[in-house]
């Protein structure tokens, strides 16, 4: 089971979080409390061990701007949170995580219309896309026939809920943010909980 990091602003944060056996680290370059610069963000994924992941996380952002950024930063991933089109998907130059905010039943199943490298199931947002704190109802994940093995399940995820949201959707990854913050800043102890968690259940093991 991988675990993804999102919205790192700092190296001392970053070397925890990989320390501790994360597989991914997000970056965030759209309008949010996380937002980073790429100058900042390359200071720290050139120090990031080889086998963990940058993501840049873009929201309705120019194809032209992703790339420019991708390259300033030195992403790996490139996550996209907004109203994009499969078509769009396409023509990025990196790999692509789709983001998909899941309601009810119906929303999963728009993630089939795009070719992507990984399928990122959300909550709503509050006042940003995504990022919202709160789970979504994980089950209305269960019967639907998902590339699983491509699947990201966020929204709400914390130390407390992951083992359970992971036996409900059955993601290859699961990916937190707000579930690792204390106050609005990243809690080092409770990053290395989370991956603790995941890595040490019964599915992260599988």
């Amino acid at each position: 089971m991988k675990v993804k990091i999102c919205g790192i602003t700092t190296r001392e944060v970053a070397e925890t979080a990989y320390r501790a056996g994360a597989d991914m680290l997000g970056f965030v370059f759209a309008d949010s409390s996380r937002r980073i610069e790429p100058l900042e963000a390359w200071n720290i994924i050139a120090e990031l061990p080889a086998d963990v992941s940058a993501v840049g996380v873009f929201v309705n952002e120019t194809i032209a701007q992703i790339h420019r950024i991708a390259e300033e930063a030195g992403l790996d991933y490139i996550q996209l949170h907004g109203d994009e089109t499969p078509e769009f998907c396409k023509e990025l130059a990196l790999p692509v995580i789709k983001a998909f905010t899941i309601k009810e039943e119906n929303d999963a199943k728009k993630l089939l219309e795009y070719e992507c490298d990984f399928y990122l199931v959300d909550s709503p947002g509050s006042h940003y896309r995504g990022g919202s704190g709160k789970p979504f109802d994980w089950r209305l994940l269960q019967e639907q026939k998902l590339p699983r093995e491509k699947m990201i399940l966020a929204g709400g995820l914390n130390q407390d809920n992951v083992n359970e949201a992971i036996r409900l959707a059955r993601p290859a990854a699961v990916d937190v943010s707000s579930g690792v913050e204390t106050d609005g800043k990243k809690d080092q102890q409770k990053i290395i909980s989370f991956i603790q968690k995941v890595k040490q259940s019964k599915q992260g093991r599988e």
